[in-house]
């Protein structure tokens, strides 16, 4: 009997998982799959992400000795001014996940679009690294649209959130067009609830456009012109010779270091520097001998959660428009002085403008096929703009919404610039092979989420489901957010240190990490049980 080659796709939801093992099957690579899971979630998980997102995409094929990432975050539209929200300003969310302005005009409509990344991003690594025909990737998303899917536990929960921290609902985002109400929601406005059956034939139409035409279509031709009247129509800041413009971009990995592994993550303004200088900081510590999710462990992680969001904050953003300190943030002196002084007790302050549940809007896959090619993908649509345009069947990002609308910051807003985005797909390799494929949606809370299951890995021998589904907290403000498995006892001790509490309803939060663990021939995968994924391995013929 020839050899088989064992292989493994993790999504968030189960028609994306099997679309992505079909085209494994079909003899279709790693990217191939990726790509044909992406346009499939922006078909059953319209609110996570879709064409018009954003995200990042790391591709290691050894085969073509390649190791990359696909940069496509969503850069702010040319009529973009540096000050023209600055007046609006009425707080800053406690997570940091964007500001609340009077009107709300960053956060929901015509206005919160920045320029469509993914579809770009998805054809420009299938024409370079794909092996099936295009028109065969877009099939399985054509169909899911075209004869429907059902509505499962997490989009309906997700789809009922009413806003937090001052930020829209998605309730108000799904019912703010016309197509959204008639999609998405009852007759009463209210939205599907689980198991009702969702048919979008206009985004099936969009989808085929696309399968025949490539993605020029959307950005120079018909589907353009349908975009930028719409846009006219309702005062958007999005403009034909934005779509046009748009590339995405090819980056080296962001390197770094853990337990003797190497760590490959994305360059900014992706969220991978938090990761990594959380890691560099956390090596100073014997994590297993505190225990984990003890007191200790909890406030030591969480002091690295804090100064790495200081850091972010004041320093990171897009490197076409800021000065990123890369080689000072992680570096060792900056880990030996953080970790000194969570050692001595000190408590590290995240300033807020006006403070008051994190979002969690983004998807997430990872795909390893049978010759040992990996992607690990994170793409969103940021909190969706609510906008719909009649007859295209997809919503927009609404990545304005975390500009920082004060000028002169790393974060403020700029034409051509994109906004910085926690999204850290990342891949750790020992001995130079492939050990690690993790990556998670979660808004602010992803580099948290992917952190914390990495050291259920590495420092306390979990396995990825176990990685995956372990209690987990956060540390985005002053404040430390427990999921509602952290014992009680382990919060009052928290707060007998000081420390503010946050207890959430919910078991299950703080990113929803995705991941496969590879030992050799052996793959572990695990899908967050906080969300509806799977994970399938596939034995594939030598």
């Amino acid at each position: 009997m020839p050899a088989r080659r064992q292989a493994m796709v993790v999504t968030a939801q189960p028609e994306a998982t099997e679309v992505g093992a079909d085209i494994l099957r079909a003899g279709g690579n790693a990217v191939d799959a990726a790509i044909a899971v992406a346009f499939t979630q922006g078909v059953v998980d319209p609110l996570m992400a879709g064409i018009s997102g954003f995200g990042s995409m790391g591709l290691y094929l050894p085969g073509r000795r390649l190791h990359e990432y696909i940069d496509f975050h969503s850069p702010a539209p040319a009529a973009t001014r540096p000050d023209m929200w600055e007046s609006l300003i009425e707080s800053e969310a406690r997570d940091g996940y964007g500001f609340v302005l009077r009107g709300r005009v960053n956060d929901l409509g015509y206005q919160s679009i920045c320029v469509p990344a993914s579809l770009r991003a998805y054809h420009d690594a299938h024409s370079r690294h794909g092996s099936l025909p295009w028109s065969e990737i877009l099939q399985p998303a054509i169909d899911w649209a075209r004869r429907g899917w059902r509505v499962r536990p997490h989009v309906h929960y997700f789809w009922s959130d009413q806003g937090q921290m001052g930020r829209v609902g998605s309730a108000e985002r799904i019912a703010f067009s016309r197509s959204g109400r008639s999609l998405y929601c009852d007759p009463t406005g209210a939205p599907r609830r689980v198991g009702e059956l969702v048919r979008n034939p206009d985004l099936a139409n969009t989808l085929s456009l696309i399968a025949r035409d490539g993605a020029d279509v959307f950005y120079r031709g018909e589907i353009a012109d349908r975009i930028v009247e719409d846009m006219k129509a309702n005062g958007g800041l999005l403009s034909r010779e934005d779509l046009a413009a748009y590339r995405s971009r090819s980056v080296p990995p962001l390197w770094g270091e853990y337990r003797g592994l190497r760590v490959s993550s994305n360059q900014p303004p992706g969220g991978g520097v938090m990761l990594i200088e959380m890691l560099n900081i956390l090596q100073r510590f014997d994590l297993a001998a505190l225990g984990h999710n003890s007191t200790d462990y909890i406030r030591v992680v969480c002091e690295a959660m804090k100064q790495a969001t200081v850091d972010k904050d004041r320093h990171v953003g897009d490197p076409a428009f800021v000065d990123v300190p890369l080689d000072r943030l992680l570096s060792s002196a900056h880990a030996d002085e953080t970790a000194a002084r969570i050692r001595a007790g000190e408590k590290i302050r995240v300033p807020r403008v006006n403070s008051g549940r994190p979002s969690s809007d983004t998807t997430q896959v990872c795909v390893i096929d049978g010759d040992g090619n990996c992607v690990t993908m994170t793409h969103s649509l940021g909190m969706p703009s609510g906008v719909i345009t009649d007859g295209l069947g997809f919503l927009y990002n609404g990545c304005m919404a975390v500009f920082d609308p004060r000028p002169g910051r790393a974060g403020s807003l700029a034409p051509g610039k994109a906004r910085f985005s926690s999204v850290c797909p990342s891949l750790f390799l020992r001995d130079g092979q492939p050990a690690l494929l993790i990556g998670a949606p979660g808004a602010t809370q992803i580099a948290m989420g992917v952190l914390q299951a990495c050291l259920n890995v590495i420092d306390f021998g979990m396995t990825m489901t176990e990685a995956v589904s372990a209690a987990r907290f956060s540390a985005t403000s002053d404040a430390i957010d427990l999921s509602n498995r952290i014992s009680f006892r382990t919060e009052r001790e928290l707060q007998a240190q000081g420390y503010q509490t946050v207890r959430e309803a919910f078991t299950f939060g703080f990113a929803a990490v995705h991941g496969i663990r590879i030992d050799g021939d052996r793959l572990d995968g695990g899908a967050d049980p906080g969300h509806d994924g799977s994970a399938i391995g596939l034995s594939l013929p030598g």
